[in-house]
């Protein structure tokens, strides 16, 4: 219309010029003084003046005048109004034949057609999608939490692991307990277990069924989860938002988990015994580890497990099983007083030590590797104190180092005292990359900041970053447990800062026939404690006051059957190690999350029912 108006303007001012000579004549000085102010007005002006009056000075020559360029304006704008319309209308009637056309170009289109209905044509696809919602490096405990935890929250969501892992993610604690303790003589094939309460699983947290193939992950109308296995990150462009595998392959993402765990440690002095040595060694950590070391463990004569904490005590139990089937020699040596002496007070970790003997393990405490060399057809291994142990196989179980390797292309931020990513509350290392599992390094606001290697622990962490990674900004406050099962008869579950060189209190009572991890498993048909274990809590724990002796150091040699061992820092409880109890987590996590000071520990330790037939 703003073209249309000046145009009509321009054609009025043309128009009056032709007009003027018709105009009546003026009359004296007013008269000339009213027509040089009409007529040296601009038009514009003098059209809009006119049109707000009910009349014009000068008589009716000056309306019809004015009546006619409203006319002609009027036609003018009209004839636009109309061309326009036709043009609108051929422009709509081509783009509808086009469209017509695309579409039954499609139709006639196999591949079109499929692509249509949300997939592609498989021959089209590429292996591996070049972007992805969510990824998740890593194909461990976390991994799956997250993955799972991702797809309760956002059921349409597109969830890709990248595992160097070749299995699909599974579980590794019954790598060291369960498995070992099966009769099938097939069970490194099956990987299938059974529990300690007789019931039978896999190791696998998932049939393949549950996952969606990788090439698949874009064209699934539901989305769904997707594993890529045998392939490891190496590289990561956190402002790109890239990631690129060892085979060059790049995939970008809009959120990422980095759950890369870690890998077991081994000794300076077998790292440098040479090949010969390294080829008679495993470090254990994965499901081929676990293959291997039980066909050893049919083969050899001796064994040699290396470290006494969880992971070489609990192989020790289960290899010492076979010691009095098959006549295999297991020996156990590491450099503290008894077995988990890191962590158990010195009278419960000489206790268990016994325990670990009557399996049928040759146990050699304050015993620090100096050298490992081949004779023969052995290994030697010589001890700093002179002593030689001669074996077959070495097992090095000493411990985990955190997978941190895409720190530094990504710039993140590892810890220099625990090792792992530095992580804020909400498990984040940047916007939109989260961290979860033995890799994360985050604060706890009641015991500071921390690097947990315990199965809850991934779990938990890996759901809690799944939430966060689709919204919740949850921060992570969870006191994760930890468990040990030497064989079907003892056990124990810990919380907090469990550490040997903390003052302790232990108070401890007669264990009964379903104090057992045996037992335990029966009433909660799971052999996997993370699984019947939740985040909760105690609602409220009510202490009496005082009404008991102050809790005194367990005497030597007594028959440790059930109690709690309270860890203290500054007379409060940072840390709790109940040993053949079971199901009181919540209590225990409780105390340690109000932290305050107890007078009376054994009127604590009446919250976890010890004295309960």
């Amino acid at each position: 219309m703003f073209r249309c108006s000046v145009a009509a303007a321009a054609g009025a001012g043309g128009l009056a010029r032709a007009l003027r000579p018709l105009s009546p004549a003026p009359r004296g000085r007013a008269a000339a003084g009213n027509l040089l102010q009409r007529w040296n007005v601009p038009i514009k002006l003098q059209m809009s003046r006119q049109v707000a009056s009910s009349g014009v000075p000068g008589g009716k020559g000056n309306s019809s005048v004015f009546v006619l360029i409203v006319g002609l304006s009027t036609l003018g704008a009209g004839a636009y109004v109309y061309r326009t319309l036709r043009e609108n209308k051929e422009r709509f009637t081509s783009r509808v034949t086009t469209i017509t056309t695309r579409s039954q170009e499609k139709e006639s289109s196999p591949d079109a057609g499929a692509a249509s209905r949300g997939t592609a044509a498989p021959g089209t696809r590429p292996e591996v999608p070049s972007h992805v919602p969510f990824l998740l490096i890593g194909g461990g405990t976390a991994a799956f939490a997250a993955a799972r935890s991702i797809r309760a929250r956002d059921p349409g969501a597109r969830v890709l692991i990248v595992s160097e892992d070749p299995a699909l993610p599974y579980m590794r604690p019954p790598l060291s307990k369960e498995l070992w303790f099966s009769d099938d003589p097939n069970v490194t094939e099956t990987l299938r277990f059974k529990q300690w309460n007789g019931k039978e699983r896999s190791i696998y947290f998932q049939p393949p069924s549950f996952y969606v193939p990788v090439r698949d992950l874009p064209f699934v109308e539901n989305g769904g989860v997707a594993v890529l296995c045998g392939k490891k990150v190496v590289h990561m462009d956190v402002r790109g938002n890239i990631v690129k595998l060892s085979d060059g392959t790049q995939i970008s993402y809009d959120k990422c988990l980095i759950a890369t765990g870690g890998s077991p440690r081994n000794l300076p002095a077998i790292e440098r015994a040479g090949k010969d040595v390294q080829r008679r060694l495993t470090l254990f950590r994965k499901i081929e580890d676990f293959k291997s070391l039980e066909k050893i463990s049919r083969e050899v004569k001796s064994i040699t497990i290396i470290g006494g904490g969880f992971l070489g005590s609990e192989l020790a139990c289960a290899l010492g099983r076979r010691a009095r089937t098959r006549g295999l020699e297991v020996i156990q040596l590491f450099p503290e007083n008894g077995n988990m002496g890191k962590v158990l007070p010195e009278y419960l970790s000489n206790w268990t030590t016994e325990k670990v003997r009557r399996e049928g393990v040759n146990v050699m405490p304050n015993a620090v590797v100096k050298s490992v060399s081949v004779s023969g057809n052995r290994l030697v291994i010589k001890l700093k104190d002179g002593r030689k142990v001669e074996t077959d196989h070495i097992v090095a179980a000493v411990g985990l180092e955190p997978n941190v390797e895409l720190a530094k292309s990504a710039g993140l931020e590892v810890d220099s005292d625990f090792g792992g990513f530095r992580v804020n509350a909400e498990l984040q290392a940047r916007s939109n990359i989260w961290v979860a599992g033995d890799a994360a390094c985050f604060y706890d606001i009641k015991l500071g900041r921390r690097r947990v290697e315990h199965h809850d622990h991934a779990v938990v962490s890996g759901r809690l970053a799944g939430e966060n990674m689709t919204g919740a900004a949850k921060p992570y406050w969870h006191q994760s447990m930890f468990w040990s099962d030497l064989g079907p008869n003892v056990g124990y579950e810990a919380i907090g800062l469990v550490d040997s060189s903390l003052p302790t209190v232990g108070v401890f009572a007669k264990a009964t026939a379903k104090d057992t991890p045996k037992s335990v498993t029966e009433q909660s048909g799971t052999g996997i404690r993370s699984e019947s274990e939740t985040e909760a809590e105690a609602s409220e724990v009510h202490i009496s006051p005082s009404s008991s002796p102050t809790p005194q150091v367990p005497k030597q040699g007594e028959d440790y059957g059930k109690g709690v061992i309270f860890y203290l820092r500054d007379k409060v409880v940072v840390g709790i190690v109940l040993w053949n109890i079971f199901n009181r987590m919540p209590i225990a996590r409780k105390i340690i999350k109000d932290g305050e000071e107890h007078d009376d520990l054994n009127e604590v330790a009446k919250l976890f029912n010890i004295h309960e037939d």
